[in-house]
């Protein structure tokens, strides 16, 4: 097996911690169910790259975002996003030092892609996509199928890791091999499991 894509967000970092998810809404001045129940409706769609920041936040808000509101909520985003989980990320290195390629798909709009770039350990990847600079998003199968093309690889030659399972599913539609993530020590044997499967090539 030459790559392993791995997911972002609740795979190679934590889920949103509480108090970052205080301070969001909080800084949103919106009842705190509302303001969650609005980011999910319409994140699809700005990890699509189909909405601006300020389209997105103002969305979120129900109202016109002023810009210095829009720049503080995309920087508590992205903070809120950026807490690592290392036993995870230890992974990585583990992987290449095994002479597996590692590569991150993750669905995210361009700002926060922007600050997720920003992690030292990120750099480290051998390669980083993400929804928003793509115009597309998991599960669609053809995310999947660009980014092995851009690879030069085929789609039989990724294991994919992801925390949700329909994007495992668009992966496994569009011919990767696919791993539901669970924690650190489950993903680490079932990795090694597919990738010492005959068939595959390191």
């Amino acid at each position: 097996m030459k790559w392993v894509l791995f997911d972002y967000g609740e795979v190679l970092c934590h889920a949103q911690p509480e108090a970052d998810r205080e301070k969001l809404a909080r800084a949103a001045g919106v009842d705190p169910d509302r303001f969650w129940q609005r980011y999910w409706e319409h994140r699809l769609e700005f990890d699509r790259g189909t909405l601006t920041p300020g389209a997105y936040w103002s969305e979120v808000l129900d109202r016109r975002a002023a810009d210095a509101e829009i720049e503080r909520l995309v920087e508590l985003d992205i903070e809120s996003w950026t807490h690592a989980n290392d036993e995870t990320v230890a992974l990585l290195s583990e992987l290449q030092d095994a002479g597996h390629r590692v590569a991150l798909l993750s669905n995210a709009p361009a700002c926060l892609a922007d600050g997720i770039e920003g992690l030292s350990w990120i750099q480290a990847m051998d390669a980083r996509f993400y929804s928003g600079r793509m115009g597309l998003v998991k599960p669609d199968a053809e995310i999947y199928l660009r980014v092995a093309a851009r690879l030069g690889a085929l789609p039989g030659e990724f294991v994919f890791v992801d925390d949700r399972l329909v994007n495992v599913n668009g992966a496994e539609s569009a011919g990767m091999s696919a791993i539901h993530f669970r924690d650190a020590g489950s993903l680490r044997e079932d990795l090694h499991a597919a990738l010492s499967a005959p068939g595959r090539s390191a």
